[in-house]
């Protein structure tokens, strides 16, 4: 029942707002335009379409608004009307009571609220989907005076989440049932992904915790400043950090004004998330510009500074190295190779022709290199690879939802910076450094580094180890322990006699190419 009133909430909204009516004014279909007209009998639409979007957006609850923040920052996509209004959900949301946020506080800390901080600022600096951020005063351990940012999280913000989760869940059952590509688009694996990854945003000591390994992972780049966490003051719906002065990246005509090297600041931006994703395989998923700002610091001049750290995504080391040959194939426009991963990997049927395939990606790909962001539609590229995806049944691989997400995000925000960005030409020197690194001497050692612990536990025990398993076999396993040693025997003297053999051949051939220098001296 709660899924059937949260449904009718949702269409309420839709229709109070005129959502109907925005979709359908899109096509110019007379049959289209009729029914539009018929709809809106009745109702007052006056106010601007992107204004009606972005309320219905804050109405309907923190999933939406983030949603919103994802086209906001796609200008390419949505017009500019909508994507400026959009943009006032990045940090812009109505916020909620200051009198509740210091409620919150206090029960979490079970202290009055002057008792906790020096001083407090009781009027909300920002406020987003899920929580609201507060400036004010503490003493640290050393016995300081720092400013900081209190992060408080929004009352009730789980059974909201939890209803639309629910909702979400059953829509996509319905897909998967209904649908003949729901097994291709695993409906409901993405659902679980954004269920785990909205749940863990709820908690801000999981959110301090992820803005610590950023800040570890982070250190010594010179690129991006991460701020610090009072741990003495976090608790599971506060967050206390250090307070980070910058412009919002969104102010780009400010920026240039102070000096700020817009394209290198692009190019930065491009560096910074291709380091997170294939180096650390930890990166910020939720990089809207509501969220980055940039320090005019003298210290920390032209930096990024990132702020809300509550959805984070991770990739494991398969997942890293398929992405990244991935990336460097279609970035040397090696498609044939492209093909054949998406082959290897599983990610479409066995069956598949690579040639077929090949052709395809090509199709899809090659119009688009070689040109700047400003010159590429992304909205074409996104409907091209849909119908490729769903000729050769591309599966939906949920653990990469975030990725691509994140990848929408990144791409917006260069678009926004520097629309003449080659994203290829800056991508693909660190891409082939990082794949330098990951199959050469580097690894071997590294890999070695860490597991030297282990060896050197090891390495003792194996004399008395190989005597106890000699000693406990019977008869016929010994006759089978020594009937290998032989073949290893063999097979010693066999490459021996190939080392051998090939140093002689190695010599030979240098003595007749001293030989023939002489002659012809």
């Amino acid at each position: 029942m709660s899924r059937f009133f949260r449904g009718l909430t949702i269409v309420w909204v839709v229709l109070r707002y005129g959502l109907d009516e925005l979709v359908l004014s899109g096509f110019k279909h007379p049959s289209l335009n009729t029914l539009r007209r018929v709809l809106t009998i009745g109702r007052k639409l006056e106010a601007p379409r992107g204004e009606r979007l972005r309320e219905a957006l804050e109405q309907l609850g923190p999933i939406f608004v983030k949603f919103g923040q994802v086209l906001s920052t796609r200008s390419d996509l949505m017009p500019p009307d909508v994507a400026q209004e959009l943009a006032k959900l990045q940090d812009r949301v109505p916020p909620f009571d200051s009198q509740i946020a210091i409620e919150t506080i206090e029960r979490n800390f079970r202290k009055p609220l002057d008792q906790i901080f020096v001083s407090f600022e009781r009027t909300p600096v920002a406020s987003a989907s899920i929580a609201q951020v507060h400036f004010a005063t503490v003493r640290d351990r050393d016995g300081q005076e720092r400013e900081v940012a209190v992060k408080v999280l929004r009352p009730g913000m789980k059974k909201v989440i939890d209803k639309d989760v629910a909702l979400m869940y059953m829509m996509a059952g319905w897909v998967e049932k209904l649908s003949n590509e729901g097994k291709r688009l695993k409906p409901l694996q993405v659902v679980a992904e954004f269920d785990n990854y909205l749940h863990d945003e709820l908690d801000l000591i999981r959110e301090a915790s992820n803005a610590a390994q950023l800040r570890r992972n982070m250190d010594g780049l010179n690129l991006v400043l991460i701020p610090e966490i009072f741990w003495d003051y976090c608790h599971a719906e506060v967050m206390v950090m250090e307070r980070m002065k910058g412009v919002p990246i969104s102010q780009v005509d400010r920026l240039r004004e102070a000096g700020v090297d817009i394209p290198k600041l692009a190019r930065d931006g491009v560096t910074l998330f291709f380091t997170q994703v294939f180096r650390d395989g930890f990166f910020h998923a939720d990089m809207h510009p509501g969220n980055i700002m940039v320090s005019l610091d003298a210290a920390t001049f032209g930096r990024y500074i990132s702020l809300d750290f509550g959805i984070v995504g991770t990739l494991t080391e398969f997942d890293k190295e398929y992405l990244a040959q991935n990336f460097l194939a279609f970035f040397r426009r090696d498609y044939k190779r492209v093909a054949a991963l998406h082959i290897e990997s599983g990610w479409v049927p066995a069956t598949t022709r690579v040639e077929e395939l090949e052709a395809a990606i090509r199709a899809v790909c090659e119009p688009y290199f070689d040109r700047p962001l400003a010159e590429i539609s992304l909205g074409m590229v996104l409907m091209r690879l849909f119908q490729t995806s769903r000729r050769f049944q591309v599966e939906i691989q949920p653990q990469l939802v975030l990725l691509q997400k994140t990848l929408l995000n990144i791409e917006g925000l260069g678009r926004q910076l520097d629309p003449n960005l080659d994203l290829w030409s800056t991508a693909k020197p660190f891409l082939e450094k990082w794949m330098l690194e990951q199959m050469g001497p580097q690894r071997f050692w590294r890999e070695l580094q860490a597991e030297a612990p282990r060896y050197a536990k090891l390495i003792p025990e194996l004399p008395r180890l190989v005597y106890g398993y000699l000693q406990q076999k019977n008869g016929s396993d010994q006759q089978l322990v020594q009937e290998l040693l032989r073949e290893q025997r063999r097979t010693n003297r066999l490459l021996q006699g190939l080392i051998y053999g090939g140093l002689g051949f190695v010599l030979g051939m240098l003595a007749m190419q001293v030989l023939t220098r002489i002659r012809i001296f």
